[in-house]
């Protein structure tokens, strides 16, 4: 299946706009940015009738009444101060557990301390979705985007250590709904012509509140990809399926990583019939210039190609690494070489004008 309008969504056969296209951001579009969700968050927030939140409520109204016109300025100064009360709250140790951990020191602080920050971010949705671009190659047409999670806090995690932790404590789920829920929002405004890919472990994607959070996103089902982020278990694949059968046949994308399908026995392959097979920086580091480094990418094209998915390229960072993943010839690359993921406006003008005028000026003639 090759990477188009027959395989992911809404393609045109307008002139390709080519890797080097540059353009003003559209008056319209201007709203997908920090101001934007920070905006967004506080008002979901605001519109909440919890009695326990009640307090969230008055210090975001006085603050926003303080700074109608910074919102991100509102919402930092929000996590300050919740910050403070969580980490004081943490250094409260009953009586009697403080001469216990100075002999033997429990990891039980550390678990109540990461599962009050993963609420924190839970019910203050102090989340925000930053956009990379997936280009069609060789043309270089912005064809799609990453959805990819930003926290707003103020230790500067990566949202690999924000995932892990909510794992550990028994709410990665929950977090994974959260960032699929701000992402199918911030995606209401890319252009329609463009496929969203989201990433979610296995576990979740077979969470059955997943259908209900996509059916009700106002995205058409043929635009949204899911990235299968992490290996599956072989117990999970009849879950699985089973739970994401009529999501496909409504249209909905499975992308899965090339590591993880190059080590899973062909009969599982071909059981979840993967739409897109992507490889990683693992595979794409070096490309131009190792043998091994080309063998094992054309050996999963062939894989690709066998059962009829398309192959796409992550983490191209290097002109001579385009040109060897365009020369092998997989269908889309994604990288900071392509565009580097952004939550601001003045990140996306490079691409995102010539692909909305693509869209609305139709097939040239």
């Amino acid at each position: 299946m090759s990477w188009d309008e027959n395989s992911l969504p809404a393609w045109t056969n307008s002139p390709p706009t080519g890797l080097g296209a540059q353009a003003a951001l559209p008056g319209d579009m201007g709203g997908i940015s920090v101001r934007w969700q920070a905006r967004q968050i506080i008002t979901e927030l605001l519109a909440e009738t919890d009695p326990a939140s009640e307090w969230t409520r008055a210090q975001l109204r006085a603050l926003f009444e303080a700074h109608p016109d910074n919102p991100e300025h509102v919402l930092l100064e929000h996590l300050t101060a919740t910050t403070e009360l969580a980490n004081a709250e943490n250094s409260a140790i009953p009586v009697g557990v403080a001469s216990r951990a100075v002999a033997a020191p429990e990891p039980v602080p550390f678990t109540r301390r990461s599962r009050n920050r993963i609420e924190a971010i839970l019910s203050d949705k102090m989340l925000m979705t930053a956009f990379q671009p997936i280009r069609r190659l060789p043309e270089g047409q912005v064809i799609g985007v990453e959805a990819l999670t930003r926290f707003v806090s103020d230790d500067g995690a990566s949202a690999d250590h924000w995932f892990n932790e909510a794992e550990s404590v028994g709410l990665g789920t929950d977090l994974e709904l959260a960032a699929l829920h701000r992402a199918l929002s911030a995606a209401q405004a890319v252009p329609g012509h463009m496929f969203i890919a989201l990433n979610l472990t296995p576990a979740t994607c077979a969470d059955p509140r997943i259908a209900g959070l996509l059916e009700h996103s106002q995205l058409a089902m043929d635009r949204i990809v899911i990235d299968l982020n992490g290996p599956i278990p072989l117990d999970q694949y009849p879950a699985l399926t089973a739970a994401i059968a009529p999501l496909r046949r409504r249209g909905l994308r499975i992308a899965v990583n090339g590591a993880e399908a190059g080590f899973t026995s062909m009969d599982q392959v071909l059981e979840l019939h993967p739409d897109v097979i992507k490889l990683d920086r693992s595979f794409i580091a070096g490309i131009e210039s190792s043998p091994g480094q080309r063998l094992r990418a054309a050996a999963m094209g062939e894989l690709a190609r066998y059962i009829d998915a398309a192959l796409g390229a992550q983490g191209v960072e290097t002109p001579e690494e385009l040109e060897a993943v365009t020369e092998l010839g997989m269908a889309a690359a994604q990288g900071y070489l392509l565009g580097r993921p952004s939550v601001h406006p003045l990140d996306w003008n490079a691409w995102i004008r010539s692909e909305s005028e693509t869209a609305t000026s139709g097939p040239a003639s």
